[in-house]
């Protein structure tokens, strides 16, 4: 067991937060001793660095908490998001400190903004939200998904399917188009009645999920040809935009 001072020492978190993190049961104290004096033990300490992850990914102590606390919480997923999103600001330095030498011996007319750019971790932070960020919409998903036969899911994941096929034909049109944006309110339409219900800051966050690489971007262009993902992207957000 470490008392709170110690567990202050080793994590770097202020003794003020971890005494706001006991209050608000984001990490309780294993053992308030007759004293008074909070002690943590090891459970408590991985639960420390869990949430410590969850804060470099920028979410809010109160998702924090509700994620942690969620019987679908798979720890191993969560330091697997963490160690990429680390990869990538690793890359991300490494291109600022280049460009920093490149000025350093060229001087200040190395007009090259592109290592600047944070939108790979933009992406990937978005995406790991809209994985673990959406608790209330995946227990609906989980209680509307109950019982139905492995025909009729599949029959409804093609159907979502065949709308980013849509996307695909017209992915050459405009993205603020009538059709293109009555296109993204289908596929919102399609997830709110068969999945969860899917608000706009939802359908935003899928958005950039499905445009910002891996598996679902690699998928919905296999359907629709390269391009389609980021096109489908582009019309949700032009669709959003009409309502505002």
């Amino acid at each position: 067991m470490m008392t709170v001072h110690e567990v202050s020492e080793i994590s770097g978190v202020t003794i003020r937060a971890l005494h706001h993190y006991d209050h608000i049961g984001l990490l309780p104290a294993t053992e308030v001793t007759e004293a008074g004096y909070r002690l943590y033990d090891d459970t408590a300490l991985k639960r420390l660095q869990h949430i410590l992850l969850f804060k470099e990914l920028e979410f809010s102590l109160k998702d924090i908490k509700e994620i942690l606390d969620s019987p679908g919480f798979d720890r191993s997923k969560a330091l697997e998001q963490q160690i990429h999103l680390l990869e990538l600001r690793k890359e991300h330095l490494e291109h600022l400190i280049d460009l920093a030498r490149g000025i350093k011996r060229k001087g200040i007319n190395v007009m090259n903004f592109e290592a600047f750019d944070t939108s790979k971790i933009d992406q990937y932070a978005a995406q790991a939200k809209a994985f673990w960020g959406k608790t209330d919409a995946y227990r609906e998903y989980e209680k509307k998904s109950a019982g139905r036969s492995k025909e009729v899911q599949q029959r409804l994941n093609q159907e979502m399917m065949d709308i980013f096929a849509e996307f695909g034909k017209m992915k050459a049109e405009s993205s603020d188009s009538e059709a293109a944006i009555g296109l993204a309110r289908k596929l919102q339409d399609h997830i709110t009645e068969n999945y969860y219900t899917c608000t706009d800051e939802i359908l935003i966050g899928l958005g950039k999920m499905y445009a910002g690489g891996g598996d679902f971007t690699v998928n919905i262009d296999k359907v629709g040809g390269e391009g389609t993902a980021a096109f489908a992207c582009k019309a949700i957000e032009a669709m959003i935009g009409t309502k505002r």
